[in-house]
């Protein structure tokens, strides 16, 4: 699995609105009613804007996020924060979770010697969507970072 920039980008604005609908702080930009204005995460999160416009878009198409018009607008979710995945959002913006040469693992087809191939990458399609259909935007949001920081002798 390659973690690109827009899927990156696309997680960090998912928990940044999450957070601002739960009515923290979540360095989201947001600042009124849980919504999320693009200029204000984009410049919070530091993802260009044009970038993440598109994004939001793409957010918004997968029924993920919603947008409210005028000047009190932005983006909110579409559901709380429980029933959205990382996977659903990976899936939102850059289709499959996992490629071989461009194709979804599932179409990757091999013969001869290299035939057990196509079951090796199913099978780690299969755990990363374990891991990222398990983990939701609130897991993150309650996560400690704390708990996982790096210790120094």
């Amino acid at each position: 699995m390659y973690v690109s920039a827009r899927s990156d980008y696309a997680l960090r604005a998912m928990l940044a609105v999450a957070a601002a609908s739960r009515g923290g702080d979540g360095d989201g930009g947001g600042g009124g009613g849980g919504l999320v204005k693009a200029a204000s995460l984009a410049e919070v999160q530091d993802i260009p804007l044009s970038f993440l416009q598109g994004i939001l878009l793409d957010l918004r198409r997968a029924g993920l996020l919603h947008s409210h018009r005028g000047a009190d607008g932005g983006y909110a979710l579409t559901r709380p924060p429980d029933q959205i995945t990382v996977g659903d959002v990976l899936r939102a913006v850059g289709g499959s979770l996992t490629t071989v040469r461009g194709l979804p693992a599932e179409r990757a087809g091999y013969h001869g010697v290299a035939a057990g191939l196509t079951d090796v990458w199913l099978a780690v399609h299969g755990a990363i969507a374990t891991v990222v259909d398990s983990t939701t935007l609130a897991n993150l949001l309650t996560h400690n970072s704390t708990d996982h920081a790096p210790t120094t002798s």
